[in-house]
């Protein structure tokens, strides 16, 4: 998204940029992002590649404004799913203002990171979080603080996202190298996705959760109706689930229809705790078989 400065009068001593939050996938970046903003707005999952989409989280204080850029996963599929999402990370990564490596303290380092620690890990505005040292062992931490503190002169901050621990720490640190500025989003906004993107990433959570094996990476939820009525007082949504095998259309259904009742209820709660109101939501499910290469289907998807 295109940086605006939206300065009225702040203090010159006002903070303000972006911080590109990147690592391989299921380290908790998207976890991270929630706990910075003390709420949900990037969906989680125990499944890799969760996020596809890069999605900004808003922080704004009287002192500052921080713009967390959640990326997806790095990986090497050459699809054309996969390329958008390394677009997306190259984009976080060449604009932010600060770059926000986190490290999971079970599996060390990987290639990826080492590649990532090599191109910026002397620059003065790194950072590596180390997630997960709440519950990861001292013999397992230790060597990979060490390992870290040879490869960047940036700081090195173990963490819990998801427990909260020396999250303060960390963002006193991303609040000290945080550049002068002024806003770039007004005060009250906390993501630069909308309503009908944040709702299809609500249903993909579900099947994440409620599925298993190669089904919830297979699938894509294309919002084709997003509509308020003021008459019923309620938001009516229309989605598509795209699937890439009509095994898998089965699967997503279940018997009786159950498995798709279950996912439609469970993300119709949460949609409408995200719009503040009643919401209908009715699923459709669709067999593309090769949607993660169709342009058309990818950019149904909002993906392009």
């Amino acid at each position: 998204m295109e940086k605006k400065d939206l300065s009225n009068n702040q203090s010159p001593s006002f903070k303000s940029g972006f911080v590109a939050i990147t690592g391989r996938p299921n380290v908790g970046k998207s976890t991270l992002l929630n706990t910075f903003l003390g709420r949900k707005i990037s969906i989680v999952s125990p499944k890799p590649q969760t996020t596809r989409d890069k999605i900004s989280g808003i922080l704004t204080t009287d002192g500052y404004q921080i713009i967390f850029e959640d990326t997806p996963g790095i990986n090497n599929k050459k699809d054309g799913l996969s390329k958008h999402m390394q677009k997306c990370i190259n984009a976080a990564l060449s604009g932010g203002d600060i770059i926000l490596l986190v490290v999971d303290a079970f599996k060390g380092l990987s290639q990826t990171e080492e590649e990532i620690l090599d191109r910026y890990g002397k620059s003065q505005n790194f950072i590596c979080a180390v997630n997960k040292t709440d519950v990861a062992k001292a013999d397992k931490v230790m060597p990979l603080l060490s390992q870290l503190s040879q490869k960047t002169s940036g700081d090195i901050i173990p963490i819990s996202a998801l427990g909260g621990e020396n999250i303060d720490v960390l963002l006193d640190k991303i609040i000290s190298i945080l550049p002068a500025g002024s806003r770039f989003y007004s005060q009250d906004i906390i993501t630069d996705k909308n309503h009908r993107f944040l709702s299809a990433e609500i249903i993909r959570e579900k099947i994440l959760l409620y599925y298993q094996q190669e089904i919830p990476h297979g699938a894509g939820i294309a919002i084709t109706q997003f509509e308020y009525s003021e008459q019923k007082q309620l938001t009516e949504i229309y989605a598509e689930i795209y699937c890439e095998k009509q095994s898998h259309k089965k699967i997503i259904i279940g018997k009786g229809g159950l498995s798709l009742k279950k996912t439609a209820s469970s993300a119709r709660k949460d949609i409408e705790e995200l719009l503040g109101g009643k919401v209908f939501l009715s699923l459709w499910i669709k067999v593309k078989p090769n949607w993660k290469e169709s342009l058309s289907s990818l950019k149904q998807l909002g993906y392009y």
